[in-house]
């Protein structure tokens, strides 16, 4: 009949997919990785405006509230550089900085990376939202707010947007991480799925009429 192959007739088969389709971002994926992203990154942005500015309405220097079981407190200080007091002065070129690596890490996330995860989004939000902060800081103010100050180390005085900072990274690592391992195992499967696509079947060939 036709439409179906005759007996001893083998069906043609269809071509595997290839890695390069199998590896794009779904538009489902996508929507949702930029949804996180937004949420998260406004999220700790908001947050770090809000304590900064009320943190910085006390007086320089003053210990504000601690220390609290006698790991932090909370002090007001300026900071016009990078930790441990490097860069001092150079707070522009600073805040262009963290500008530049902020679009860098974005570019990465929705334009290099092929499937980022879950948790890469998440740390590149967190980044993004610790450098916008400092940054518009350095740019507006001309220096950084901090007020977070370890008491039982010594350990420069840090503010919110450098725990997003810190905290994203690790989780943009780890979500990279994730993320190969992933990709390698679906490749693998797929190079499994190609090898059995093409192998002959071991049954009899076409029959002669």
């Amino acid at each position: 009949m036709p439409g179906y192959p005759e007996r001893g007739e083998t069906e043609p088969t269809k071509p595997a997919p290839s890695k390069r389709d199998d590896q794009r971002q779904p538009s489902a994926e996508r929507s949702r990785n930029t949804l996180v992203f937004g949420v998260v990154a406004l999220a700790w942005l908001a947050f770090d405006t809000l304590t900064k500015s009320f943190f910085n309405g006390h007086s320089l220097g003053e210990v504000i509230a601690g220390p609290f079981l006698g790991l932090v407190r909370f002090r007001l200080v300026h900071n016009t550089g990078a930790a441990w007091g490097m860069f001092g002065d150079s707070t522009f070129l600073l805040g262009v900085l963290s500008i530049a690596v902020c679009l860098v890490l974005v570019a990465y996330l929705f334009f290099l990376s092929p499937r980022p995860s879950l948790v890469e989004v998440v740390g590149v939000a967190l980044v993004v939202a610790g450098g916008l902060g400092n940054a518009f800081d350095r740019f507006t103010l001309g220096y950084v707010v901090d007020f977070i100050e370890p008491v039982f180390i010594d350990f420069p005085v840090f503010n919110v947007a450098d725990i997003g900072v810190t905290c994203g990274f690790v989780l943009f690592v780890a979500g990279m991480i994730l993320a190969y391992r992933r990709a390698d195992r679906e490749a693998a499967a797929l190079d499994e799925t190609s090898r059995d696509v093409s192998e002959p079947d071991d049954g009899e060939g076409p029959r002669e009429r």
